[in-house]
C-alpha cells in the first residue's frame, strides 16, 4: 500500500468535534511509541506503508488513523497491542455525531419500526445511492466530509449482522422505488438490495403504494426503536422538533400510526412482488 493510496477522502476530523480529542491521543501516542523507537517520521512511514504527510497528520491528531494503519504502527513499534487498543475508538471517531448516536440506539435495539416517505431509509441503501443522495444536498459536501457521511452510512449496516438479529419492519413509500437517485443503474442495484434484505428471516419490508393516501404517514418519517429492557426511542419529522422521545406517551403516538400504515400498506409478498416490477420497469 502506498501512501498515496491510504491518504483518501473521509478520515479528516474537525477541531470542533467532540472525538477530536481522542484523535489527538492516539496521534501522541502513535508519536510517543515513535520516538521511543528512535525512528523518523519518513522511516516509520515507509516501514508502515503510509506517507510521511499523511504519518505527520495523524500524530498531530488531524487525520483519524485506519486500523490497518494502527496495526502495522503496532507491529513495527513492538506496542504490544497497545496502538492496536485505539482501533474500535478510530472506527467511531470517522462518523459524524449524530451518526455515531444513531448508531448506538440501532446496536442496542430489539425491534425496529421504519418509515419513510421520501428516500429509501438508510439501513437499506447501497453505498452508490447514499453517495448520489449526499451529492444533491445544498450546501454541497466536500469530496472529504461526503465520503465520511458514505461511510458510516454503510456502518450502520452491522445491524444486519448481529446475533441474535433485531426484528426489523421497514415501510417504504412508492416513490422512493421510483426516484432515479445516481441515474438508472444505482437504481437498479438498490432495488436488488432491498429484495435481498427482503427475503432475510427478520425483516419485513412493506411497499405503501401512492394510491393509498388515507394513512398517517403524510407528515413525514417515522422511527420507532425498541430496546430489551422495555423501553423505546422515537422520533417524527412533523412531531416533538424533530426529535427524538422516549416519554410512552409520545411512543405510543408513534407506534399507532406506525402500526395503521403497517396495515395500509402492502403484504411483504405483495411488496416483493411490487419491487421486482419495479425493478423489471427500470
Amino acid at each position: 500500500m502506498s501512501g498515496e493510496s491510504a491518504d483518501e477522502p473521509g478520515w479528516d476530523v474537525s477541531p470542533e468535534d467532540e472525538i477530536a480529542p481522542v484523535v489527538e491521543a492516539t496521534g501522541r501516542q502513535v508519536r510517543l511509541w515513535r520516538e521511543a523507537a528512535g525512528m523518523r517520521v519518513a522511516d516509520f512511514g515507509r516501514a508502515i506503508g503510509y506517507g510521511e504527510d499523511l504519518v505527520r497528520k495523524v500524530e498531530r491528531g488531524a487525520r483519524i488513523p485506519r486500523a490497518d494503519f494502527l496495526d502495522r504502527a503496532d507491529d513495527v513499534l513492538n506496542a504490544g497491542g497497545h496502538l492496536r487498543a485505539f482501533k474500535e475508538d478510530m472506527e467511531k471517531a470517522r462518523y459524524p455525531k449524530k451518526v455515531r448516536e444513531l448508531k448506538m440506539l440501532e446496536e442496542r435495539a430489539v425491534e425496529l419500526l421504519l418509515y419513510s416517505n421520501h428516500n429509501i431509509h438508510g439501513l437499506l441503501q447501497t453505498p452508490e445511492y447514499a453517495r448520489a443522495l449526499f451529492g444533491t444536498w445544498r450546501p454541497a459536501y466536500s469530496p472529504d466530509e461526503l465520503e465520511r457521511m458514505v461511510a458510516a452510512r454503510v456502518a450502520r449496516k452491522s445491524v444486519f449482522e448481529r446475533s441474535p438479529a433485531p426484528e426489523l419492519s421497514f415501510v417504504q413509500e412508492e416513490v422512493t422505488l421510483r426516484r432515479p437517485v445516481g441515474g438508472t443503474m444505482v437504481l437498479r442495484r438498490q432495488l436488488e438490495h432491498m429484495l435481498e434484505v427482503a427475503r432475510l428471516p427478520y425483516v419485513e419490508l412493506q411497499v405503501m403504494p401512492t394510491g393509498h393516501a388515507d394513512h398517517p404517514g403524510t407528515g413525514g418519517r417515522i422511527q420507532v426503536l425498541k430496546f430489551g429492557d422495555g423501553t423505546a426511542v422515537g422520533r417524527t419529522d412533523d412531531e416533538f422538533a424533530g426529535r427524538p422521545v422516549s416519554d410512552p406517551r409520545h411512543i405510543r403516538v408513534l407506534e399507532l400510526r406506525y402500526g395503521i400504515i403497517r396495515a395500509q400498506a402492502l403484504t411483504p409478498g405483495e411488496s416483493v412482488a411490487f419491487i421486482e416490477r419495479a425493478l423489471g420497469e427500470t
